[in-house]
């Protein structure tokens, strides 16, 4: 059933709207995968606050000819059955949503993405951005980094209290 030009132009807002605010934006082939298989990749995508987006390819690349940071970037890569995923808040949560996903359902496959800055990325990007750890991740291996001098002070500290108490309380016993 075909839907109506002013059904189009609401999906063409939408997929401007969110791609505008969008940090990436990974497409990946989803041919072979039941509703059923789409349905557990959307509630896992939503879990890590990423939106799963099923729409016609042409009017995707009307939604980025909308947009000036998309304007003239390359949309060849964009053929045959593709879904979207895209986030607002992590650059690297939908690749990593979908590689996590795919491992158990090797009929996805990666096609490419769309950055923030309006670039597009291979499928050997994506691939690699989806290796990489999570922001908060990042953030906390940071965090360690700066703090282990700390912990490895007060360590020598407490060993070396430790090891003068043992003493004196040795001396004393004698």
């Amino acid at each position: 059933m075909a839907i109506t030009r002013d059904k189009k132009n609401t999906l063409v807002a939408e997929l401007s709207a969110s791609l505008t605010a969008s940090k990436m934006a990974v497409f990946a082939y989803y041919r072979g995968l039941n509703v059923a298989d789409v349905q557990e990749l959307r509630a896992a995508a939503r879990a890590a606050g990423v939106t799963i987006t099923v729409v016609k390819n042409r009017l995707v690349r009307v939604a980025l000819e909308s947009i000036e940071t998309y304007k003239g970037v390359d949309t060849s890569a964009l053929t045959g059955q593709l879904l979207y995923a895209i986030s607002d808040t992590d650059e690297v949560a939908p690749a990593q949503v979908l590689s996590t996903f795919a491992k158990t359902h090797p009929q996805l496959e990666f096609a490419g993405a769309f950055s923030g800055e309006g670039k597009l990325l291979s499928a050997n990007d994506v691939k690699s951005l989806a290796g990489l750890p999570s922001k908060n991740q990042l953030i906390a291996e940071v965090v360690a980094q700066l703090l282990s001098p700390v912990h490895d002070i007060t360590n020598a500290l407490s060993g070396n209290l430790h090891n003068l108490l043992d003493g004196v309380a040795a001396k004393a016993t004698n």
